[in-house]
């Protein structure tokens, strides 16, 4: 186990705030996220013929299925993104109030800009490299590279994701990876058999090179006990941090062993992206509280899972 504490003596408050990161980093990074995931799969993915996996892929699928099917076309525009953003509409109206609002609105701006890039983001007539593997590696990391950076600013690339997230909250054998594997076996299997079995095998090589980068970029979900120690009323901050974060706390009645000055002492689980904006929730509100919280720890029992 990793222990760590905050103080909050002479200068330690303004120097840690310094290093926290600003909301509106968070937003850009999320955007940008989503960019790098939509010119990996443009640039590289596309001109090769291969598909994404997810709720990308599934849409991909669809447009695929209205232009050869159907015999409908669109000209320039990859209808592709619209359908993805359509499939993620109802499930942003669905976590809204599962899942925090501010994890709901960095994702709505990685989803908007991975839309965009992947409806109007033009792709080369020829691939930019013939060589199928190393398409598949060079997408694979620059998508992986924007999804990885997207997660890692506490935002996601929506479809499966928020599926997973939700439902691992609702059923305890559920995860994200699961729900991602689940849904991403769909996607290749109908591949399998509409396609050459060469366009689905190349596809999961690139959904593995990017997935292999999203692990590089982006740590795993860490759970993390923090304890905080305030001589200020705590309902307020705890109804600070349930409303920026949606996590519930446990309180207990503190008295300062030296000075006898009675306190309340917080206790939380939270995940290790979701512990800058809690310290800078905590600091905001009491300067002089004491925080001190443990990485790596182990929950049962009702806990939100998110990325």
């Amino acid at each position: 186990m990793i222990y760590y504490s905050v103080g909050v003596e002479g200068g330690t408050v303004n120097s840690f705030k310094n290093k926290l990161p600003s909301k509106q980093l968070s937003y850009f990074m999320a955007a940008l996220g989503g960019l790098l995931y939509a010119i990996g799969a443009k640039l590289f993915i596309v001109p090769l013929g291969f598909y994404n996996g997810g709720a990308v892929g599934i849409a991909q699928l669809i447009r695929t299925g209205l232009e050869n099917g159907l015999g409908m076309q669109f000209g320039s525009v990859d209808i592709a993104g619209i359908i993805y953003y359509a499939i993620n509409v109802p499930l942003f109206l669905w976590a809204f109030k599962d899942i925090g609002k501010e994890f709901i609105f960095k994702t709505v701006i990685s989803v908007t800009v991975i839309t965009l890039g992947l409806t109007f983001i033009p792709s080369p007539i020829d691939p930019i490299i013939d060589d199928s593997l190393a398409g598949c590696l060079i997408g694979g990391i620059i998508s992986g590279v924007g999804t990885g950076i997207a997660l890692k600013y506490g935002a996601s690339g929506g479809g499966g994701d928020i599926v997973g997230i939700i439902l691992s909250k609702r059923i305890a054998s559920m995860t994200v990876g699961k729900v991602s594997i689940g849904i991403n076996l769909l996607v290749y299997g109908s591949m399998l058999f509409l396609f050459d079995p060469s366009i689905a095998i190349y596809s999961i090589i690139y959904t593995v090179f990017m997935n292999m980068t999203i692990d590089k970029v982006h740590a795993q979900v860490i759970n993390v006990e923090v304890q905080i120690f305030t001589k200020k009323d705590s309902k307020e901050l705890e109804k600070h941090i349930f409303d920026r974060l949606y996590r519930g706390a446990t309180t207990w009645e503190a008295k300062g062993g030296y000075t006898d000055e009675p306190g309340t002492m917080i206790y939380m689980i939270i995940n290790k992206y979701e512990l800058p904006l809690v310290k800078s929730i905590v600091l905001d509100y009491d300067e002089h509280a004491f925080v001190t919280y443990k990485e790596h720890v182990s929950v049962i029992g009702n806990f939100i899972k998110r990325l």
